[in-house]
């Protein structure tokens, strides 16, 4: 069989390189559902890939072992990526975690690969904290013996043949990377090791042997096996790489896929680690039985029995596959094999074999009843369309859900039955009827559902809480999928609020006398209902009005509610809360239900506690000072800086484009906004004439490759950006800052930075440091992550015409988006530069 895949892959590599073009082609239609389903029955092997983020899988590489051969495999990611950028949106930390792990499923469901995260919930211990330059700082953050144990879980419940970690523990990689790498490979051991976390065999599950344990090599001279993966395949209309591109175009927060042509492509493996005897060969899959029909050849000798069964089921599969594009072949000799494989099942669990082989055997097996189910489902046509009469409950609501079932194969579907899964203490009930669904028949089964009072609320990382199990038998064989309901499914409070802003500041150089809160309450109750609002502040505060009360005539409606807060004349310098409460139907929530929707992933929530989150201190500025801001949408410093007092404007395409810009004393450009903005890109040269003319504009960072950033003539100078990016950054958020220029107004005016304004930044000082500029630029801090040199270029400032331009890489986004006081106040002075004559 293997012989035959190679030399078909062979064929499709050096004959269809190229798609072929003609109206015979154009005309033909290929059921790629069914050959997903049925492709898989070719071989036993399980792959995993570890990797640390969404988006770390080897997507070209996957398509290939998933869709190209068709062996199970699998990506699990150690965290959420809540640490990264956000290319679609202003979500940032948790929200972002749930974007790029539903970006992750959806990039899964093209190459076929499952996809497993270790995180298991919202600021998981396992948390994306920002880029780190080393294992030892990943794992002091994550903890090490949790997450080891997670992977080692893992490993004993997904049970890999092959593992394959997407980098190598390499200094120049993210510290992330690599902690996943060194773990993967401690685990390559460990997992088979019954002394490591007994306490999980106890639990049922069982040590787990890896036969082979590969890294990604950096070229074909270092690689111990070199595999062709770029060929065209019929089925999908494109190759394996396109394939794996067409996945990475799911990851869109994060700015993944690219369009690429069919050409050849090499995945390059180094061997590290096997515990099977390869022969010499230096094949992928060299030791590694590939089918059934290898396992026979493995079975000992007293077991000639099982071995001429193992044989003859594998020739069964191979035959269904054969059968492929025929629904009605392949179903009825589905619903053969699968009868066949729970009798070997039976068989193998009671036969006198070696404990680790008999493992691997039912484990192997269990796939394949799996398998087979899919693939008897997706060929007898069934169409299953599960929905509820509302996807947003609340607690002690009831509802509907109808399950519509319609056979449009060739085969009499017997004793078809449809039950939903709920969690514990969920009533469900029906009128559940087994029928005989013949071809063409419609059925239609209803569900009425209560949702308990103590259920829990919804959670994005959790199963669905309800599921539809949709059963039927055919000569005799009964097959079992789950299908999940329309759209998602969410217990939400009765009624949430939204405040804004969720962040304020207040100036204990001026104190202000009322701060506007607008509460923004949502009913998610199924109906009219009352609700009272009111905000909690803390002592010596005052609020007004005390509470508010809102009327509510259907689900989903809004009602806004503005409070005034009037902080006290003395307060101190320090953090403080305002909580937000919400009476509804006799009981209280306090929380803010952040709705996430895109068209790529569908929608999601985000529960968080509805709070208004403070910091008071002192924050000078010009009051006459005039700053227009570019948004880039990636970054809401604008509107922070709005809050904070500052006299902001956010300047529109026409106003960059035909707009006197001459009115604003400084201008500022957000974070990545040649990207986002082609307005900008397209008016730049305005923008440095209006440096020129002597306005001050203050650019944030953007990256070396992909912003649209052009190093010789964005800037007034030549400016070029640090390549490779993950070697320009200072990650260490605490790290000692050298201001080289303290007398210079950037430290002065209108506030005098100290060394406390540096104090407690979160997640990194700068990203995508310069590397190289002109002359003119002047340099002003200094600062460099433990061991390494230290960056020089965070705030660059030239001189250009009457004017001046000024660059700055650290992430003061994240600094007043996370209310650090240093990181206004020395924005502030940076904005301000040019003014302080005023």
């Amino acid at each position: 069989m293997r012989k035959y895949l190679i030399g078909l892959l062979s064929f499709l590599l050096i004959v269809s390189m190229v798609p072929l073009s003609g109206s015979a082609v154009e005309t033909q239609k290929h059921d790629v559902e069914l050959w997903n389903a049925v492709k898989p029955l070719e071989t036993t092997v399980t792959f995993l890939n570890t990797g640390a983020h969404p988006d770390d899988e080897r997507s070209d590489f996957l398509a290939y072992l998933s869709r190209g051969l068709g062996v199970t495999t699998a990506s699990l990611i150690a965290n959420r990526g809540e640490g990264g950028q956000n290319e679609i949106g202003n979500e940032l930390g948790n929200a972002l975690g749930i974007i790029r792990s539903r970006e992750m499923i959806e990039a899964a469901k093209i190459t076929g690969v499952t996809a497993y995260h270790l995180s298991e919930t919202t600021s998981d211990e396992i948390y994306d904290f920002g880029f780190s330059k080393s294992p030892e700082e990943t794992l002091s953050k994550w903890g090490e013996d949790e997450t080891y144990e997670r992977l080692i879980r893992f490993i004993r419940t997904y049970q890999p043949d092959i593992v394959m970690p997407s980098f190598k523990n390499d200094p120049s990689q993210h510290g992330h990377h690599r902690t996943m790498a060194i773990l993967t490979e401690r685990a390559f051991e460990d997992a088979a090791d019954p002394t490591i976390y007994p306490e999980q065999l106890k639990e049922g599950l069982s040590v787990w042997k890896m036969k082979k344990f590969y890294f990604p090599a950096t070229s074909k001279d270092t690689a111990t096996t070199s595999i062709e993966i770029g060929m065209y395949d019929p089925i999908y209309e494109m190759s394996y790489p396109q394939l794996g591109e067409q996945s990475r175009y799911m990851h869109k927060s994060q700015g993944m896929g690219s369009d690429i042509p069919v050409a050849p492509r090499q995945a390059n493996l180094e061997l590290a680690h096997t515990t099977v005897d390869t022969h010499g060969s230096d094949d992928l899959f060299a030791g590694v039985p590939y089918d059934l029909a290898e396992w026979a050849q493995v079975l000992p000798k007293k077991a000639n029995d099982l071995k001429g069964q193992y044989t003859k089921l594998q020739g069964k599969l191979d035959s269904i596959v054969a059968a492929y594009p025929d629904r009605n072949a392949v179903f009825t000799q589905t619903q053969k094999a699968l009868k066949d494989v729970r009798n070997l099942q039976k068989k193998t669990e009671t036969a006198k074999l070696d404990k680790e082989l008999k493992l691997d055997l039912l484990h192997k097996l269990g796939l394949k009843e799996q398998q087979l189910q899919t693939a008897s489902f997706v060929s007898s046509s069934l169409d299953v369309k599960a929905e509820a009469a509302s996807n947003i409950l609340t607690k002690g609501q009831e509802t509907t859900v109808t399950v519509t079932l319609k056979n449009n194969g060739s085969q009499e579907l017997e004793h078809t039955q449809v039950s939903l899964t709920a969690p514990k203490g969920w009533k469900i009930t029906a009128n559940k009827k087994e029928k005989a669904l013949s071809p063409g028949e419609t059925a239609q089964l209803t569900f009425n559902v209560k949702v308990p009072e103590n259920a829990e609320f919804y959670h994005a990382y959790k199963e669905p809480a309800l599921q539809a199990v949709v059963s039927y038998k055919n000569k005799g064989t009964a097959t079992v999928q789950t299908q999940k309901l329309e759209g998602t499914i969410a217990v939400l409070p009765d009624a949430a609020v939204k405040l804004n802003p969720e962040d304020i500041i207040v100036n204990t150089a001026n104190v202000q006398k009322e701060i506007p809160v607008m509460a923004k309450v949502k009913n998610y109750y199924n109906g009219k209902t009352k609700a009272s609002v009111s905000l909690k502040v803390p002592a010596g505060w005052k609020v007004e009005p005390k509470s508010a009360a809102v009327d509510f005539a259907s689900q989903l409606e809004e009602k806004e509610v503005t409070f005034t807060l009037s902080p006290p004349a003395d307060i101190k310098s320090g953090d403080f809360n305002i909580d937000s409460e919400v009476s509804v139907n006799g009981k209280t929530f306090s929380s803010t239900i952040q709705e996430i929707s895109y068209d790529h992933i569908g929608t999601f929530y985000y529960q968080y506690p509805a709070q208004v989150h403070g910091v008071a201190f002192e924050l000078l500025k010009n009051d006459n000072l005039k700053v227009g801001y570019i948004d880039s949408g990636f970054d809401m410093v604008a509107d922070y800086l709005s809050n904070a007092g500052l006299n902001i404007t956010k300047l529109t395409d026409n106003d960059i484009a035909t707009g006197d810009l001459s009115q604003y004393d400084t201008i500022v450009v957000g974070i990545r906004a040649y990207l986002s903005r082609a307005d900008l890109l397209q008016n730049n040269a305005r923008l440095l004439k209006y440096v020129e003319d002597g306005g001050h504009l203050v650019v944030q960072y953007h990256k070396p490759s992909g912003d649209n950033w052009n190093k010789d003539t964005s800037a007034p100078y030549p400016l070029t950006i640090g390549n490779v990016s993950i070697k320009w950054r200072v990650t260490d958020e605490n790290a000692k800052v050298n201001v080289l220029k303290p007398e210079s107004p950037l430290f002065n005016y209108p506030n005098k930075i100290t060394d406390s304004d540096w104090d407690n930044w979160v997640q990194e000082r700068g990203l995508y440091y310069p590397m190289a500029w002109a002359p003119e630029y002047e340099t002003f801090v200094s600062m460099a992550d433990p061991n390494e040199a230290p960056f020089d270029g965070g705030i660059l400032m030239a001189k250009y015409g009457k004017g001046t331009y000024l660059y700055t890489n650290l992430v003061f986004y994240r600094q007043i988006q996370s209310q650090v006081p240093g990181g206004y106040r020395i924005f502030t002075n940076l904005i301000s530069y040019g003014s302080e004559n005023e």
